[in-house]
C-alpha cells in the first residue's frame, strides 16, 4: 500500500483526481476502480508493487505500428479498472476479481526483469494504467534512467493534470476507443457517462508532446456515421498522419455475439481514408493487407506485417524509395538489423 498521488480532502472524504470520474471517496471506501482507498483521510493505492500480469510482447501487439517498430517490451498490469466494459477481454483482472492479488514485483524488480530479458521498453497495459499510476510512475522513472522506453495502453479517461505528469516519462501511448466513441454505447456497455473527456485526453497527449496512436474497437452494432465523425475529428485536431487501428471485436465476457464482420472493418477503413487519414490499419484479422504500412505518396508497401510480426520492410533512413518520409517515432529502440539507419 502506498499513499496515492492526485487527490485532495473534500466534504469529509477525499476527491481522487486520477481519472475523469473524479470519485469522492468516503472514509474506508474505494473508488470505482476498487484499488484506491480512503484510510484516515488519505488516499492510498492498494495495488502498488502487485503485478497481476507480466508478459513480454512485441510493440506491434499494443498495437503501436509507428513507434520503435520491431522492439520488445515488458508489459505489466495490476487488478482493477475505471471502466465496466461488458465485452472486456481481460475481465478476470479488470472486473471479476476478489481481493487485491498479484505477484510481488516492485518497480526495481520490473526494470531488472526487462533488462535481464533484453527488452527495449516497458508497457503499462492489459488493464487501465491510470488506476495504478503510482506504480507505473515509479517504474517508468527507473526504466527511463536505464534507457528503456515507456508506453501506456489506455482508455483515455485520464485527467489533463495526470497526462501532463505522465508526459515526463511516457514515450508513447495507445488510446483505445470503443465503437467510435458512440456516447450511448459507452453509457450502456462501459458505464461511462460522457465521452468528451476522451477527446480532451487526446488533445492533452498532443499538447504534452507524447507520441500516440489510436485504436477503435468496431462492434457488430457500430455505426459508420460515428466512425466518419471520429476520423474527421482526428484529421482536424490531431492531423492526417495520426495512425488509426480498427480492431475486430470477438466474443468475450458478457457479450457473446459473433465477431464483427470483416466487411464492417473494410467500410471503416474506407471511411477513414476518405476523411484523409494516411495510416489506417485493421487489427485481429491476421493476413489482411491493411496490416501493412503503405507510402501515402506512391502506394508502395514500406512495412509488411503479419499479426504482430514484421515480415518485410522497404525503408531507408525512414523514407520510402520514392523519397516520402514515413512518420516513425522511437527509432533509437528499433532493432538496427531490421531498420538500418542508412544515409
Amino acid at each position: 500500500m502506498k499513499e496515492a498521488l492526485f487527490w485532495k480532502p473534500e466534504g469529509g472524504g477525499v476527491r481522487c483526481g486520477l481519472c475523469c470520474r473524479r470519485c469522492l471517496i468516503p472514509e474506508g471506501g474505494v473508488g470505482i476502480c476498487r484499488v484506491r482507498q480512503n484510510k484516515g483521510g488519505k488516499l492510498y493505492s492498494l495495488v502498488y508493487g502487485k503485478a497481476s500480469s507480466i508478459g513480454m510482447d512485441p510493440i506491434e501487439k499494443k498495437p503501436l505500428f509507428h513507434f520503435a517498430p520491431g522492439s520488445m517490451n515488458l508489459s505489466v498490469s495490476t487488478v482493477g479498472c475505471n471502466f465496466r466494459c461488458s465485452f472486456c477481454c481481460n475481465y478476470s483482472i479488470s472486473q471479476e476479481w476478489e481481493g487485491i492479488s498479484g505477484e510481488n514485483a516492485p518497480p526495481k524488480a520490473l526494470v531488472s526483469m526487462a533488462l535481464d530479458n533484453s527488452m527495449q521498453g516497458m508497457a503499462y497495459t492489459y488493464t487501465e494504467p491510470t488506476i495504478f499510476f503510482e506504480y507505473a510512475n515509479d517504474t517508468a522513472v527507473l526504466a527511463k534512467k536505464k534507457g528503456l522506453y515507456n508506453v501506456f495502453v489506455t482508455n483515455g479517461y485520464t485527467t489533463p493534470e495526470v497526462i501532463k505528469a505522465a508526459s515526463k516519462f511516457l514515450d508513447a501511448a495507445v488510446i483505445d476507443l470503443k465503437s467510435s466513441l458512440n456516447p450511448d454505447f459507452y453509457r450502456k456497455q462501459s458505464i461511462v457517462p460522457d465521452v468528451q473527456p476522451i477527446y480532451d485526453a487526446m488533445l492533452a497527449y498532443k499538447k504534452n508532446k507524447v507520441f500516440f496512436e489510436v485504436t477503435d474497437l468496431i462492434m457488430p452494432e457500430s455505426k459508420i456515421e460515428d466512425t466518419r465523425k471520429v476520423c474527421r475529428w482526428i484529421v482536424d485536431n490531431l492531423g492526417p498522419d495520426t495512425p488509426l487501428h480498427f480492431i475486430q471485436f470477438f466474443p468475450s465476457y458478457k457479450v457473446c455475439t459473433g465477431r464483427t464482420d470483416e466487411s464492417m472493418l473494410e467500410k471503416a477503413f474506407g471511411a477513414a481514408k476518405a476523411e484523409g487519414l494516411n495510416y489506417v490499419y485493421l487489427g485481429n484479422v491476421p493476413g489482411n493487407n491493411h496490416e501493412n504500412t503503405y507510402c501515402p505518396a506512391c502506394g508502395r508497401t514500406v512495412i509488411e506485417r503479419f499479426g504482430s510480426s514484421i515480415v518485410n520492410l522497404n525503408l531507408k533512413a525512414g523514407r520510402c524509395s520514392c523519397g516520402q518520409k514515413i512518420p516513425l517515432a522511437g527509432m533509437k529502440w528499433a532493432p538496427r538489423k531490421q531498420f538500418p539507419t542508412g544515409k
